[in-house]
């Protein structure tokens, strides 16, 4: 069902604020929500909202979480989140990092003991609009077996990147499995079949039952290369920030654990462009940035991310698209406030 961004903003950031989220929070939490189904992701969108919502009534997003400082060294900081929902808070890790490598030329920003935040690219592009390259990393509950075993061992494994490319940035922005989980939830809320190569049930068995993969796992992007490459990021995540692997992180779609921390791990790098390179190269990286945009764009390609209309072009009236029954029973919930 389509309905108006400016409604979907409204309706979340009152759910989310009847929920317990300080105000700010709220709104900072459905910019990021409602920005995934303004891009068309809807895997992180509203669709999610509802357990969003139960995990928050249930203790296990508890909403007056704080933001703690564990570690500062200046550009490395390490931020303790309480087991809150991780969209304000990842949001706050990115303007830290941008501060941060204003004043250094690089930051590294570790969330732990945080929530799950939705797409990583919003983040990353916020950090390049201030003209930074950024990146950000994100561990989950377990889905993905490591390549040759046959129980889940890491998440999805979102990454994202900003790039200060112009007229406007490029933006990386995927799961390392071979579809985002909520997609998969998605399909099986409307009773349809994955395609063959998604996923895997309980026993590794190639699966296109939707609920069998729920239960189960799913497929690494590109085979034993997006299984390394999702190594990678539990390594960065999960390994070097904490406190759970992804193994330990409880399922978002497991109702009896709702009131339990998920403890997901993030991690928010800022880079300066101008602090790289040589000094005395005429335009620096930045024109060499730039170069590979137009290069791209001559080419006949696109620069990654330049189908997302940039969040300052989406005003009230432009419409997203809300699954049917995911919105009536967010209505009923408002109704309820």
């Amino acid at each position: 069902m389509k309905i108006t961004l400016d409604r979907a903003r409204r309706l979340t950031e009152s759910l989310l604020g009847g929920a317990g989220l300080a105000p700010e929070r709220a709104a900072v939490t459905a910019r990021a929500i409602t920005l995934a189904d303004a891009w068309g992701i809807g895997s992180h969108g509203m669709f999610r909202l509802p357990v969003y919502l139960d995990r928050l009534a249930a203790g296990g997003y508890p909403p007056g979480a704080e933001l703690t400082a564990v570690r500062d060294t200046g550009p490395v900081l390490m931020l303790d989140g309480g087991g809150g929902i991780g969209h304000w808070q990842v949001a706050e890790a990115a303007e830290y990092a941008v501060e941060r490598a204003g004043r250094y030329g690089v930051a590294l920003v570790g969330v732990a003991n945080g929530g799950h935040s939705g797409a990583l690219g919003c983040y990353a592009l916020d950090i390049a609009r201030a003209g930074l390259v950024g990146l950000v990393f994100a561990n989950g509950p377990a889905a993905l077996p490591p390549w040759g075993g046959s129980a889940a061992l890491l998440s999805t494994s979102p990454i994202a990147a900003g790039i200060p490319t112009e007229p406007r940035p490029a933006v990386v922005d995927m799961a390392l499995s071979a579809v985002a989980r909520g997609k998969v939830a998605a399909l099986a809320k409307r009773g349809e079949e994955l395609p063959e190569g998604w996923a895997l049930d309980a026993e590794g068995r190639p699966t296109t039952d939707p609920m069998a993969a729920l239960r189960g796992m799913l497929a690494p992007l590109g085979g034993p290369k997006g299984y390394a490459l999702a190594f990678l990021v539990e390594a960065l995540t999960a390994g070097l920030v904490g406190p759970y692997l992804s193994a330990d992180v409880p399922d978002f779609f497991d109702d009896a654990r709702n009131a339990e921390p998920q403890r997901i791990s993030h991690l928010v790098v800022a880079v300066d462009p101008e602090l790289v390179g040589d000094p005395a190269d005429p335009g620096g990286s930045a024109a060499r940035l730039n170069a590979l945009a137009e290069r791209t764009a001559a080419a006949g390609g696109r620069l990654p991310g330049s189908r997302r209309t940039p969040p300052e072009s989406l005003d009230g009236s432009t419409m997203v698209d809300i699954d049917s029954e995911v919105l009536a029973d967010l209505e009923d919930r408002a109704r309820l406030l």
